[in-house]
């Protein structure tokens, strides 16, 4: 009994070594970086009252991954799934009458990064456009499909911890895999940062040089602006936006907020009439082929900013 009791009574402080996976995992099932962060608290938190009926017949980890699993199917439980702006309709044309605002809950979010050598093992399976295409699989093929490809667990082991068969597994992700290819999902180009091409942006962005800026944008490149549902396409829209009714953003400061998605950060920040410059959106960028493709301004700056550790304004 004093060897059992070795084993199945661990620390709270063994159960949280894993809370940086497990947020890693309820991010992708919830697409919100809040939402997984309650996921994992009500995780540890439900484990450590059955700690004593935690017999070790399996390891803590997938305990707690089965933990995990039904506390995000419990939430997901017939609410609508997060997206992208360019989920729920066409690109629109970039003039003010377009910009309709959705509530928080439709959005996929950005989380920040873990740390460098994580991230080059995740970094394809934790983008903005990957995220949002596991939204559009129900909640157990979502489950079955990240254990599966991105965990890399066997199929006997994702069985044992939904309940259910290796056939009813193997089913479920030729389901899910069929789903995500008609998504039709294209990676960027691998390897490092383009830090060059990011300073020249910052440069340009702050300076609102038109030219310089066209040099950096792809000519397809998109933008959205959640908690907007409107979203362009093209640079010359995006710059015609810009220019036209975003022109308030001309003599911004950006800030460096790391990586979010594995996609290069910034603060955003507005100048102030009152002084100074105010928070104004998370700006996501994704490069491919020395030129940005994607941009993404996330406006929710009073939950976002703390997040990614920026602060509240800039002084002038």
């Amino acid at each position: 009994m004093e060897g059992r009791a070795l084993t199945v009574t661990p620390a709270f402080g063994e159960l949280e070594e894993h809370r940086r996976e497990l947020t890693a995992y309820c991010y992708r099932m919830l697409g919100s970086p809040f939402e997984a962060e309650d996921a994992v608290q009500d995780t540890l938190l439900r484990a450590w009252k059955a700690i004593d009926r935690f017999e070790g017949r399996s390891a803590l980890r997938s305990w707690l991954y089965r933990i995990a699993t039904n506390v995000c199917l419990d939430m997901l439980g017939g609410r609508e799934r997060r997206a992208r702006p360019m989920d729920l309709g066409p690109a629109q044309e970039p003039i003010e009458a377009n910009l309709n605002t959705l509530p928080e809950a439709t959005w996929i979010q950005p989380m920040p990064d873990p740390d460098p050598a994580e991230l080059a093992v995740s970094r394809d399976t934790i983008r903005l456009a990957f995220v949002a295409a596991l939204q559009h699989l129900p909640a157990r093929q979502r489950a079955v499909l990240i254990l599966c490809e991105v965990l890399r667990w066997k199929a006997s082991e994702v069985a044992e911890l939904l309940d259910t068969s290796v056939a009813s597994v193997n089913s479920a992700l030729q389901r899910a895999r069929a789903t995500l290819a008609s998504a039709n999902l294209q990676a960027p180009d691998p390897g490092e940062v383009d830090r060059e091409l990011l300073a020249r942006y910052v440069a340009a962005f702050e300076a609102y040089d038109v030219d310089a800026l066209t040099s950096l944008i792809q000519e397809d490149a998109t933008q959205s602006m959640p908690p907007y549902d409107m979203w362009l396409r093209d640079r010359d829209d995006i710059l015609t936006w810009w220019f036209g009714p975003g022109i308030g953003c001309r003599g911004s400061r950006v800030v460096p907020a790391g990586t979010a998605n594995g996609s290069p950060a910034f603060g955003q920040y507005k100048p102030d009439p009152a002084g100074g410059y105010e928070p104004w959106a998370l700006q996501v960028l994704e490069l491919s082929g020395g030129r940005i493709v994607e941009l993404t301004f996330f406006l929710d700056t009073d939950t976002l900013f703390p997040l990614f550790g920026l602060p509240a304004r800039l002084d002038a």
